[in-house]
């Protein structure tokens, strides 16, 4: 199992992956939007989305698992 963490705090704008899918090293999974800016969070491990934990519209801080990789 893998977490993925958010690396700032910020709103959820868009999720770009959905439970169950295939996902390589360095493939986005969700974007945050912070201060006006994108910030794609990506894994860093292949594996299967096994769970999202947020959802778009959420709010997380630096250090919250966004999703679960398996």
């Amino acid at each position: 199992m893998t977490e993925v963490k958010a690396n700032m705090a910020g709103s959820v704008w868009k999720i770009v992956v959905t439970e169950g899918d295939e996902v390589t090293s360095g493939q986005d999974l969700l974007i945050l939007e912070s201060m006006k800016m994108e910030i794609p969070i990506a894994t860093e491990d292949d594996g299967t989305v096994k769970e999202l934990k947020v959802q778009e519209g959420d709010f997380v801080n630096e250090g919250d698992v966004v999703a679960i990789l398996e």
